[in-house]
């Protein structure tokens, strides 16, 4: 009986001793943000997220999933960088280039079906739930035509990201 009780204090006392890593809560209680920083290795796998909840948001609403197109992600990577340039989230370029410009300067031929933009901490996943919440940006990732995508961002050294998504036909 002894040795139990030994056994079950040690237990106790263990347990007591694992304490969940603490998150920080605002004054309102809920959690703080967390930088979200993306490493340079991670490119592809970011890139996949977003197409695979892209492309589920897409089937979900009746249209055809869409491809990752390498001239569209050179497209929306020299954009991110120039957002960040310029310090603001808009979709002329420094040089007053347009996202039909963008895309042309990169050979791509296809239809530009519309160019959604971001600045924020946020990662990929929040990004595109809150272009999902807009009607502007929530036709462009559901536009019926669109067959290609083109997604990349630029983060500073402070972790503010500049994303960008491109879709096309």
């Amino acid at each position: 009986m002894l040795r139990r009780n030994f056994l079950l204090g040690l237990s106790a006392a263990a347990l007591a001793a694992c304490n969940a890593p603490s998150v920080p809560v605002g004054p309102d209680g809920l959690p703080l943000p967390q930088l979200y920083r993306i490493a340079p290795g991670d490119t592809a796998n970011v890139q996949f997220r977003m197409l695979d909840g892209v492309n589920a948001l897409r089937i979900a609403s009746g249209r055809g999933p869409v491809q990752l197109n390498a001239q569209l992600n050179a497209a929306a990577a020299t954009h991110s960088r120039d957002m960040s340039v310029q310090n603001r989230p808009w979709h002329f370029g420094s040089d007053a280039s347009s996202p039909i410009d963008r895309v042309r300067r990169v050979g791509y031929t296809g239809d530009l079906r519309g160019e959604n933009i971001s600045e924020t901490y946020e990662n990929e996943t929040e990004t595109l739930a809150a272009w999902m919440n807009l009607p502007e940006t929530r036709d462009v990732i559901l536009d019926p035509n669109a067959t290609q995508m083109g997604f990349a961002w630029f983060q500073e050294p402070a972790g503010k990201i500049w994303w960008t998504l491109v879709m096309g036909s």
